[in-house]
């Protein structure tokens, strides 16, 4: 079926209060979604959908699943997700400012180039594999952050690392654990580095 006609009939069974669109068909065909629909209580699974946007001031109350989602370029002002925002392998490239993500923020093999300034992951930040090639001022993971095979050769001044810094298949792997330490000053690496071999 055309999807201009289960959108007429969406609309015609919306508009006599029998059904509501199904949430992610709206999300998958940019439908606008109601104010209540904004917030999402448990895990949304979007995982392989053709979605190419969120709305602005989407919240989600646990998990956020967007793996392989191509399309999907970048993600709204003021996203929350309470648990892991898992990007892995989508088409997403930079993050807004003020995305919360209160678990792991997993960015495995994206098209991410840039993380803003001043960036604060709660947990994991999982950068690996990802176009990256550097990290800004002012970052702070509270856990692990996972730098492997992406193209950083530095780590910046005041970077705060609440867990292990992992560095295996980087050009990181050319300065002693001292050094990189001392790099990240005042700023800190609470776990250990963990390297190729």
């Amino acid at each position: 079926m055309e999807n201009s006609t289960l959108k007429n009939i969406f609309k015609f069974l919306e508009d006599e209060g029998e059904h509501k669109a199904p949430f992610k068909w709206k999300l998958e065909n940019n439908i606008p979604l109601s104010k209540e629909e904004l917030e999402v209580e448990g895990t949304l699974r979007l995982t392989n959908s053709d979605i190419t946007s969120l709305p602005e001031g989407f919240k989600v109350g646990r998990h956020l699943y967007l793996e392989n989602c191509k399309s999907l370029t970048s993600l709204p002002e003021g996203l929350e997700v309470g648990g892991d925002l898992d990007l892995s392998h989508s088409g997403i490239e930079t993050l807004p400012k003020d995305l919360k993500v209160e678990g792991k923020l997993i960015l495995i093999g994206s098209k991410i180039t840039s993380l803003p300034e001043g960036f604060n992951v709660v947990g994991v930040l999982c950068l690996y594999n990802t176009e990256i090639e550097s990290l800004p001022k002012g970052l702070k993971v509270g856990d692990q952050l996972d730098l492997r095979w992406t193209k950083i050769t530095s780590l910046p001044r005041g970077l705060e690392v609440g867990g292990i810094l992992r560095i295996d298949h980087t050009e990181l792997e050319d300065y002693s654990d001292d050094d990189l330490r001392q790099m990240v000053k005042p700023g800190f690496i609470k776990g250990d580095i963990m390297r190729k071999y």
